[in-house]
């Protein structure tokens, strides 16, 4: 079995942030979505790993997976025109060739991996597994409709009606068969070629697909108030009491919180769970619960929470900043001549609340 890993993509729903990164490169405490993802195939046992990459962002990961040897990979890099999640499948034809394949969007992420997941694949001997979660919001995703005996009938993109809260989570396993199920499909209205349109042509077909219903969460780290809740749960799951830069005697550390090498903190509070990049200073500031700190990153006189900063950013004499995420190389401040005005440098499509 082989993984495709989408990692292509726009990256609309969080710019500003992703005009100048990959939104799979975006990180979750401290570490890349893509990262996470890369670690859950590794976990299951597959080596031969395509990549699928824009043009616009495809040398960021690159410059991430290189050859892919740190999770033991076998890389392949393959270019796409962003035209479907089917016209993926269809454009790393070569690489999958006659291959069963774990197909795996690089901006999502699982609790629990795939790893049991493909074992029921081979067992139940199946064309399809679909990747399934109950959401509130199912009119905001793909589908799945199941018939009375538990069978998957049909998928369906974004209902207007409820029909069903179970949501297509863009975790899929197939077998070679859905490449005969895409060349009979065709663009839909928005010009792509959509999964769900392939994988009901499987179903139509007759061949044998199942959903996998998932019990652990799943994020979908698309949007800003999704990044900032996949932060939280990632540091609530994975953040461990660790200090491994240096803390002052006047600094209070409390829960489980990470200092990486090469940090300070001086003077300052920090109530975990919150991760503190390699080489960051915090300085007379308070750093609250759900909170990831990029490496270099400098605070002074500063409160913050639930906030993702990431690397080489200051944030000076700022008296509150919560659920927020700041971006590489900023500075953030206020002017201490206690000017009434403010005086702002914004990017395009930036969103600024005071």
């Amino acid at each position: 079995m082989k993984a495709l890993v989408l990692s292509g993509g726009k990256g609309t729903r969080l710019r500003p942030l992703t005009y100048a990164m990959a939104k799979q490169l975006v990180p979750v405490a401290n570490r890349p979505i893509l990262g996470y993802v890369l670690e859950h195939i590794k976990n299951a046992g597959l080596v031969n790993v395509g990549v699928v990459i824009a043009a616009e962002t495809g040398q960021q990961v690159k410059e991430y997976v290189e050859d892919g040897s740190v999770w033991g990979f076998n890389v392949n890099y393959i270019l796409q025109e962003p035209l479907g999640l089917a016209h993926a499948v269809k454009t790393a034809r070569e690489f999958l060739s006659d291959s069963d394949f774990v197909m795996y969007l690089g901006d999502n992420l699982l609790q629990s991996g795939i790893k049991s997941a493909i074992k029921r694949f081979y067992e139940e001997n199946l064309d399809g597994l679909v990747f399934l979660k109950k959401v509130n919001n199912p009119q905001n995703f793909g589908v799945g409709v199941f018939d009375e005996k538990g069978n998957l009938i049909r998928l369906i993109e974004k209902p207007k009606e409820f029909i069903s809260d179970l949501a297509l989570v863009g975790i899929y396993i197939f077998s070679p068969k859905i490449h005969s199920a895409i060349t009979r499909i065709k663009p839909s209205e928005r010009g792509e070629l959509e999964i769900t349109d392939a994988i009901q042509e499987m179903i139509n077909l007759g061949y044998k697909v199942k959903a996998e219903i998932l019990n652990g969460w799943w994020l979908d780290t698309g949007k800003k108030d999704d990044l900032l809740e996949a932060n939280s749960v990632v540091l609530d799951e994975y953040i461990e009491a660790e200090i491994k830069g240096f803390v002052d005697g006047q600094s209070k550390i409390s829960g489980r919180v990470t200092i990486e090498e090469g940090a300070e903190v001086e003077n300052s509070t920090i109530r975990g769970p919150v991760i503190v990049g390699k080489g960051a200073k915090i300085i007379n500031s308070f750093i609250g619960p759900y909170t990831s700190i990029g490496n270099n990153v400098r605070i002074v006189r500063s409160v913050m929470q639930h906030s993702v900063i990431l690397e080489n950013t200051e944030i000076i004499h700022v008296e509150r900043i919560e659920d927020s995420i700041i971006g590489k190389n900023c500075k953030v401040y206020k002017d201490e001549n206690h000017h009434r005005a403010y005086r702002l440098s914004i990017a395009d499509y930036s969103t600024l609340e005071l």
